[in-house]
């Protein structure tokens, strides 16, 4: 959620055009959740990724099928 936050408000910021424009935002925007993540993980001494955090391999393929027959229909 950090990550898509700090994507969009540095693609407005930069008010980027094209996807190599905002391929770099995302990059950014990445960068800044990552950071964050670290942090907070050195500041409580747990990880913040856990396998509860994950859907299941057919939770996935589930998912992906639900967006598959909504896209196409």
């Amino acid at each position: 959620m950090l990550g898509e936050a700090s994507t969009t408000k540095i693609a407005k910021a930069k008010d980027v055009l094209g996807f190599q424009e905002n391929k770099i935002a995302a990059r950014q925007g990445g960068e800044v959740a990552g950071d964050a993540r670290k942090e907070l993980e050195g500041k409580t001494g747990e990880s913040v990724l856990i396998e509860d955090n994950f859907l299941d391999v057919l939770e996935k393929r589930k998912k992906k099928r639900k967006i598959k027959l909504i896209s196409s229909g």
